[in-house]
């Protein structure tokens, strides 16, 4: 099934759902039960071949060797699959990973956990981790494949704890705890694991060799089921978070999950696009930064606030469409479903870390994650910096040339590292005359050119932006966001929307 085919099913699917969805979870049912059936039916007939096989072999040792040689054939072909097979019954999925914090460590916080159980009447929480991503997360693990019980596990990660409000931390758990209450949240975590567990078979087949016949058939059929069972499942989950979404805005109200939603995709992208980005340009001058990440969060996300929380940065989160890679819908598609209105957040008083964990928890938490993180980033910083002191004296060797007596192949060099190392301003003559030469094309420059243009509000960026992208994939994404916000401020949502499919097709070319 092609891309363009999935994308009609999933949208077919998400009517039906939403017209009747007793029917559809039904229908969602009787696919799962049908892939078990279809996984043990597979097993139990390869070991009847298999039992057979033997006991022919055993029986008519006098007949035709070439008869006997079919068989064992036959046999020995249908037992990778048999493995495949009993290999996904028993698969065990990596449990999440963090530091684990107890009730003695964290009293306030299992306080809060145990209200939201109580009201919510679900299942208990087995473990909870604290880990250093911008996310917060309710895993469930099965602890035989797809046979016995599951540990339930509550991730929260430390950045997002020290840039959240209390409130707005309760609603997010109770969002994520809302999937396993209820008869719907068993059969969404049950139909959740399957994914997992089908996905790794899915992988693990996808990459054999197709040694046999049957080999081939066991992966043509999977290729037609796996996308068909996907597209039920992933409506499915998109609806169970629309619920998830109902159960936090009952425990906690409306304006705060809305207020956290929209911290959340702000913050969040405040600190994918400009945190880490300043923190790592340290080593462009240093061999050890200034200060480190986790110590530096709380101050740096409070003084961020007018950079992330404004007016356009929602807008553009805003006019955002839901999408088939996340369960999660899009921002405008949550707020809309609570009937609130998406406002900017207000600076955070008093953190989520501070009120739930406590000072010495925070401070200990803060320390570790700060040597993980230096220990594990050391080895590069230094290597960076290396690299911008040769570049940098690079550069200065280039640069006491005229223009027009840099040789072509060291233009773009000098183009590149006066962007990198001084400004893309002062790399703006040097691309545009490299821009103008035969011998391109120069993707990386064209896109850096681009943005410049971009920046002064010159819609022709737009075109070497695109030229960027049709000769560099890894620029797509990148070209693909930047054009979408320019258009979106500039002209349209039209024109935003034409952009950004335009650009994400050249993926399929």
């Amino acid at each position: 099934m092609d891309d363009r085919a999935y994308t009609h099913l999933v949208r077919r699917l998400e009517v039906e759902s939403t017209i009747n969805p007793a029917s559809f979870r039904a229908k969602v049912f009787l696919i799962s039960v049908s892939a078990y059936i279809a996984l043990f039916s597979t097993l139990l007939c390869i070991a009847l071949l298999l039992y057979f096989a033997f006991g022919f072999v055993q029986s008519h040792r006098s007949h035709s060797p070439s008869r006997i040689a079919g068989i064992v054939f036959l046999a020995m072909a249908a037992l990778p699959i048999f493995f495949i097979a009993l290999r996904a019954c028993f698969l065990r999925l990596t449990p999440p990973q963090g530091v684990a914090v107890t009730r003695k460590d964290a009293p306030k916080l299992f306080e809060v956990l145990d209200k939201i159980r109580a009201k919510l009447q679900g299942p208990p929480i087995h473990h909870v981790l604290i880990d250093e991503t911008y996310n917060a997360a309710i895993s469930q693990v099965p602890r035989f494949g797809l046979f016995g019980g599951h540990t339930n596990y509550l991730i929260l990660g430390f950045p997002f704890l020290l840039g959240g409000a209390p409130k707005e931390l309760v609603a997010t758990i109770a969002h994520e705890y809302g999937h396993l209450r209820g008869n719907h949240g068993k059969f969404g975590s049950w139909v959740y694991r399957q994914r997992l567990i089908f996905r790794a078979l899915d992988d693990h087949v996808r990459y054999a060799s197709e040694d046999s016949l049957l080999d081939s058939m066991f992966n043509k059929a999977l290729r037609y089921f796996m996308p068909r069972y996907y597209a039920y499942t992933f409506v499915l989950s998109r609806q169970d978070e629309y619920e998830a979404d109902r159960a936090a805005a009952q425990l906690v109200g409306a304006r705060a999950m809305v207020d956290g939603l929209v911290r959340c995709t702000l913050l969040g992208r405040w600190i994918h696009h400009e945190f880490w980005p300043r923190l790592y340009r340290q080593a462009d001058m240093a061999a050890r930064p200034a200060f480190l990440p986790y110590q530096a969060m709380r101050t740096a996300f409070k003084a961020s606030h007018e950079q992330w929380a404004t007016k356009e940065n929602l807008q553009a989160a805003w006019m955002e469409k839901s999408g088939l890679l996340d369960t999660h819908p899009a921002l405008r598609d949550r707020v809309e479903a609570t009937g609130e209105s998406a406002t900017l957040p207000p600076p955070v008083a008093m953190t989520a870390a501070e009120a739930l964990l406590g000072p010495a928890l925070v401070k200990e938490l803060t320390e570790r994650f700060d040597r993980q993180w230096w220990k594990a980033e050391k080895t590069d910083w230094e290597a960076r910096c290396k690299y911008a002191t040769r570049s940098r004296a690079r550069l200065k060797e280039l640069s006491a040339k005229p223009l027009t007596d840099v040789p072509l192949q060291d233009l773009q060099e000098y183009a590149l590292l006066t962007a990198e190392f001084d400004s893309p301003q002062a790399a703006k003559p040097i691309l545009e005359h490299l821009l103008k030469k035969d011998g391109g094309p120069f993707p990386r420059p064209a896109f850096i050119y681009g943005r410049i243009l971009i920046d002064e509000d010159n819609r022709r960026g737009l075109d070497y932006l695109e030229s960027a992208a049709v000769n560099d994939r890894d620029a797509i994404e990148d070209v693909a966001y930047i054009g979408f916000y320019y258009l979106l401020r500039k002209e349209s949502e039209y024109s935003a929307q034409q952009w950004w499919n335009k650009i994400t097709a050249l993926w399929e070319d």
